[in-house]
């Protein structure tokens, strides 16, 4: 396909095509979606011609895009998967059957969204966005290219007015609801929710493991305003942990049509429910669209189904695990699954942040059960200084410390990552954890890929 372009190459080589993309980002993350809207006209409109499962929530979004994607494609389904932020290569958002797009489609595509987006930036619209950009190249890929039987789809931020909600799903997802981003989406619970809120469509049904009864209020309310039916776990569907089998967390998982007990390969006290919201969506599109799964393939996708750097054991000598847990309600997940997963003797913990984050409650969440904390950086351009971390973490050492816990700050993430694997011993549990932008430099370190990219 690369060749339709020649005659119009904007951009020459995949390198080129990223930094292009990437050169957008200064544009920042501007909500609304005039632009997208626009690119979409102006392309003839190819995302009405794809199935979509839409996914929002503050965390465990990836999580359940990626259950969805393996057991629709254990069953024998094509499946686009596009997700954020990127854990190696800018290739990864774009997958199409757990394959990144190739280097050179994504080339040809970049080259014709080149003059539209240049086009849109003369107007009183001004420049789509990178994530904007991002979007609409995903949408050509898969309408044009691929052509999947359903596209896992996640939202990039909030709602209601990011660009990934420019499609009509089949099934809309909202994983949770927690404190994140709340210089963008509100600083409540119900605020956040409303903006998660906006991927309801009338008459698609909409999943759910919120339990805040204040958001759950907001769903149901939108819900009945767009006619449409909520799936709310403790309602609809209800799922139970039932334990540890050699390397499982199993659980039985009660829905409207049948019942299962489900085996999971992926570590963590929250996916449990990240999963068993997925195994909900599931059965709606085998109950409502159609779509043929054996009860043995959707078993055999939850067991198979792994995401990067998310409560990841990395290395076993030391014992080191990597999840991206920035957020109050991701570091009380992260405590509760090492108690359940990792016995140990002492825990040595990584951290790195970006500077808007709440993460005075990450602390306090965190710092009861860790016996050394290393204080560090991303190499991020929003990142927070190792220091004013510090700060933060010192003010609550005396309420919230662990007896006897150090704290020691290394700016450079590559000498704290050298200090952690010396300082964890055979009984020890390292833990790398905080922005994905550090956990996507350490994991290639640790792994040695030597093509890690990374980004949003």
């Amino acid at each position: 396909m690369g060749d339709q372009f020649e005659a119009s190459a904007y951009l020459h080589t995949y390198t080129e095509a990223v930094d292009w993309i990437n050169g957008l980002i200064p544009f920042g993350i501007r909500p609304g979606m005039s632009r997208i809207e626009k690119m979409m006209e102006m392309l003839n409109n190819p995302h009405r011609r794809l199935k979509f499962i839409h996914i929002a929530g503050t965390n465990g979004k990836g999580s359940t895009c990626a259950y969805l994607t393996r057991v629709l494609l254990q069953s024998g389904y094509s499946v686009g998967t596009f997700t954020s932020p990127f854990i190696t290569k800018f290739t990864n958002r774009f997958q199409y059957n757990g394959e990144d797009i190739p280097e050179e489609t994504l080339l040809a595509f970049a080259n014709r969204l080149y003059p539209i987006v240049e086009e849109i930036a003369a107007t009183e619209l001004g420049s789509p966005t990178m994530f904007e950009v991002s979007t609409a190249l995903a949408i050509l890929y898969y309408a044009e290219e691929c052509v999947p039987d359903i596209v896992v789809w996640e939202t990039g931020l909030g709602g209601r007015l990011d660009v990934t909600n420019i499609v009509f799903p089949v099934i809309s997802v909202i994983t949770n609801v927690g404190m994140d981003h709340t210089d963008v989406l509100g600083d409540t619970v119900e605020q956040i929710a409303f903006e998660k809120a906006g991927i309801i469509k009338s008459g698609v049904p909409v999943v759910s493991c919120v339990e805040q009864p204040g958001a759950v209020e907001v769903l149901r309310t939108k819900a009945e305003e767009c006619r449409t039916t909520l799936y709310l776990a403790g309602e609809k569907f209800s799922y139970e942990y039932t334990g540890e089998q050699g390397p499982y967390q199993t659980f039985h998982f009660k829905g409207p049509f049948r019942e299962y007990d489900v085996e999971i390969g992926m570590k963590g006290v929250h996916q449990v429910a990240n999963a068993a919201g997925a195994l909900m969506a599931l059965e709606i599109l085998r109950q409502y669209m159609a779509f043929v799964m054996d009860e043995e393939d959707i078993l055999k996708g939850f067991r198979e189904t792994v995401w990067a750097g998310r409560m990841e054991e990395v290395s076993s000598a030391p014992r080191i695990v990597l999840d991206g847990a920035h957020n109050p309600e991701g570091a009380e997940s992260l405590r509760k699954s090492i108690e359940r997963h990792y016995p140990h003797e002492r825990l040595i913990l990584m951290m790195g942040m970006l500077s808007n984050k709440h993460h005075e409650s990450y602390l306090k969440h965190i710092l009861p059960i860790v016996d050394t904390l290393i204080l560090t950086e991303p190499d991020f351009r929003k990142k927070m200084d190792a220091a004013a971390l510090h700060e933060l973490a010192e003010g609550l050492m005396h309420s919230y410390g662990k007896p006897g816990l150090q704290i020691i700050v290394e700016p450079d993430w590559k000498n704290a990552l050298e200090l952690l694997k010396s300082r964890t011993e055979a009984e020890d549990l390292a833990v790398v954890s905080g922005t994905l932008y550090l956990i996507s430099d350490v994991r290639a370190a640790l792994l040695g890929q030597t093509d890690s990219e990374k980004g949003w």
